[in-house]
């Protein structure tokens, strides 16, 4: 079947399911209308995912229409924001009906899951890309931003780290696991929003531990201090280090810090407010692990056990920082 532009559009843009009720005008017009609550402001992202750079080729069509919205939830709720609408723009080589309807089916997955509703969109031939714009809300002066650390911060991570990055390191002899948090990482937007008045700073981790905390720091011009041993790792991890033979040392420090594809949230928040931290995620299915201290002297320093000093190899993904980028 072929379709044109707008044949695409109708087909797998167009719900029949009810929409929200801020929804004045979606898809249909020349724009949407929407209604921001009041008392709120308004909270924008976007990000665009490339074939063969953000996701591999093999990777199924509905983990791509997945993971294109969930990395735009992800900075969401790094400002503590509630989702609320989504805009899709796509790039496609050629119109292929199965690849669409599973691509949208893991779209609208998450999309449903979430209470977002899609309100516009695009086609256009090309090499295949995908461009999401999130919009959400954030109780006016609550949202959560990049700069607001003080020297004496603790710095904490949501989840574990590293799982992402050691399966694109596996490839196909990752476990089903591992896959599960490359292709369909989790949004953190409950512990965005349970963070609200109590983290100094955030940031969401997309491009490693160490390029996004670096990114924070840098909004204050400060630094911090990192216990590389008490990195958050899931089970699946460890146990897929332990088969890693030569390079399993290795691989356990660097994934951690400087892989990407993680979205957890990193946040910082007083020494004095630890014991509320950790009782603000107890009942949250992922957890938070204080990793280290903000410091007044700029750059992050890794400690290892016995505060003996460690020089990561990498330190972070970088769009433009390769010969290919």
């Amino acid at each position: 079947m072929s379709l044109d532009e707008f044949g695409i559009i109708r087909r797998h843009f167009v719900r029949n399911a009810a929409v929200r009720d801020d929804v004045v005008a979606g898809i249909g017009d020349d724009a949407a209308l929407l209604r921001v609550p009041a008392g709120h402001e308004l909270v924008v992202c976007t990000d665009t995912l490339v074939a063969g750079r953000h996701f591999p080729a093999t990777t199924a069509p509905a983990a791509i229409g997945y993971k294109a919205l969930a990395v735009n939830l992800s900075d969401l709720a790094a400002m503590g924001a509630d989702p609320a609408w989504v805009t899709l723009a796509l790039t496609l080589p050629g119109y292929d009906e199965a690849w669409m309807s599973e691509f949208m089916q893991g779209f609208f997955r998450l999309a449903d899951s979430c209470n977002v509703a899609l309100v516009g969109g695009d086609t256009t031939r090309g090499p295949l890309s995908i461009t999401v714009q999130a919009q959400g809300f954030v109780p006016s002066g609550q949202a959560l931003m990049r700069h607001g650390a003080q020297p004496g911060d603790h710095v904490y991570v949501t989840g574990t780290l590293g799982d992402a990055g050691l399966a694109l390191y596996l490839a196909e002899q990752a476990d089903a696991e591992l896959r599960q948090r490359l292709d369909y990482p989790e949004p953190r937007l409950q512990a965005g929003r349970a963070l609200r008045g109590l983290a100094s700073s955030a940031i969401d981790i997309s491009d490693g531990l160490l390029a996004d905390l670096g990114h924070l720091l840098e909004a204050d011009r400060l630094g911090a201090s990192i216990e590389t041993d008490l990195l958050p790792r899931s089970a699946a991890f460890e146990n897929a280090i332990r088969q890693a033979g030569a390079d399993a040392e290795s691989l356990a420090q660097e994934l951690p810090l400087s892989a990407g594809d993680d979205y957890e949230i990193c946040f910082t928040a007083r020494a004095a407010d630890e014991a509320a931290v950790m009782a603000t995620f107890a009942p949250l299915d992922c957890g938070c692990t204080r990793i280290g201290v903000i410091e007044q002297q700029p750059g992050i320093r890794c400690l290892r056990a016995n505060a003996i000093a460690y020089l990561p190899a990498f330190t972070g993904y970088n769009h433009f920082g390769d010969p290919d980028g």
